[in-house]
């Protein structure tokens, strides 16, 4: 079973940064690309940044500029950078990792974490 592990949330002042991590374990299939989303209470999940294997990089507007993605194919994981960090980035991060699975033909599954709190002040 694949399992999806974040890390690295917390409380910060406005202005300040993050470094959230996400590793993906257990898989037999090939990770086709990893990315995060967040959400906010009251609020649907939304996009943050994903990043796949065929170099396709997408960053929701509110982010660009201050968020980076990055991913250690090797190791199955995903980082996000978070720089100047404002008060509406305040949420529960999710890690999404896709995986494509070849039996009789490619099965494509995606999976997610159980979330890191980021905390905002301003």
């Amino acid at each position: 079973q694949v399992q999806v592990v974040e890390s690295g949330g917390g409380s910060v002042q406005a202005g300040e940064s993050l470094r959230l991590s996400c590793v993906a374990s257990g898989t037999t299939g090939s990770i086709e690309a990893m990315g995060w989303y967040r959400q906010t209470p009251g609020k649907e999940r939304e996009l943050v940044a994903t990043s796949a294997n065929v170099g396709t990089i997408k960053y929701a507007e509110s982010v660009k500029g201050r968020f980076t993605i990055a991913r250690d194919n090797g190791a199955n994981t995903v980082y996000l950078q978070m720089n100047n960090l404002k008060s509406e980035d305040t949420g529960v991060y999710f890690c999404r990792t896709w995986v494509s699975v070849l039996t009789s033909r490619w099965d494509d599954y995606d999976y997610w974490g159980q979330g890191t709190q980021v905390t905002v002040s301003s």
